[in-house]
């Protein structure tokens, strides 16, 4: 059964920063994507970043690129989001997920690329 958890959600002052970690376990993960996703109160939930498990190219939403960094260990199916300058707008809970590669645009924007999905972690940033 394949499991992922995040951690290392939690409140921080504007400006500050904040590691999100997610741990991936039950199967391999070779050739697929990973992927964070954040929804806010009353929002829809939306694409952050992502990751490919092999090769490492990066994709950002706008609003986050240059102050978010996403990274993974394939050796410890782990994927994380460093979260540098979190602002008011950044509140939400954050979720990882994880699925095969896709094709064809934005692909790895969709949720509907995404296979297997974590709980989600809550950051919150206060003024």
């Amino acid at each position: 059964q394949v499991q992922l958890v995040e951690s290392g959600g939690g409140l921080v002052q504007a400006g500050g920063s904040l590691r999100l970690s997610c741990a991936a376990s039950g199967r391999t993960f070779t050739g697929y994507i990973w992927g964070w996703f954040r929804q806010a109160p009353g929002k829809e939930r939306e694409f952050v970043s992502a990751i490919r498990w092999s090769g490492g190219t990066t994709y950002y939403k706008d609003s986050v690129r240059g102050r978010f960094t996403i990274s993974r260990d394939n050796d410890k199916n782990m994927a994380y989001l460093q979260m540098n300058s979190l602002n008011s707008d950044d509140t939400a809970v954050y979720y990882c997920a994880t699925g095969p590669m896709g094709f064809g645009g934005r692909w790895y924007e969709s949720e509907a690329s995404y296979i297997y999905w974590g709980q989600g972690t809550q950051v919150t940033v206060s003024l």
